[in-house]
């Protein structure tokens, strides 16, 4: 079996503790995990997207931790007028 490297080590460690402080917040583990998921495919020879993913969690997953905290803001791209 291969082994992990340290960065999908500190990512593994980070979706855990996603997971910790979304458990108490309803709606939140299944957008984790849908995330979590669809950036799985990114390829793994991308480090500096990957790396910029990962700074971008950790900034996330402090935003969570705050008990103040009751849902997840999203941003989508303003549609265009036709």
């Amino acid at each position: 079996m291969a082994r992990h490297s340290k960065l999908q080590k500190q990512i593994l460690v980070l979706y855990r503790q996603f997971l910790q402080a979304g458990r108490d917040k309803p709606g939140f583990i299944p957008r984790i995990r849908d995330e979590f998921r669809e950036n799985s495919r990114i390829n793994k020879k991308d480090v500096m997207h990957i790396e910029y993913l990962f700074r971008r969690a950790q900034r996330q997953l402090e935003q969570l931790q705050d008990v103040n905290t009751k849902q997840l803001g999203s941003f989508s791209k303003p549609k265009a007028d036709s």
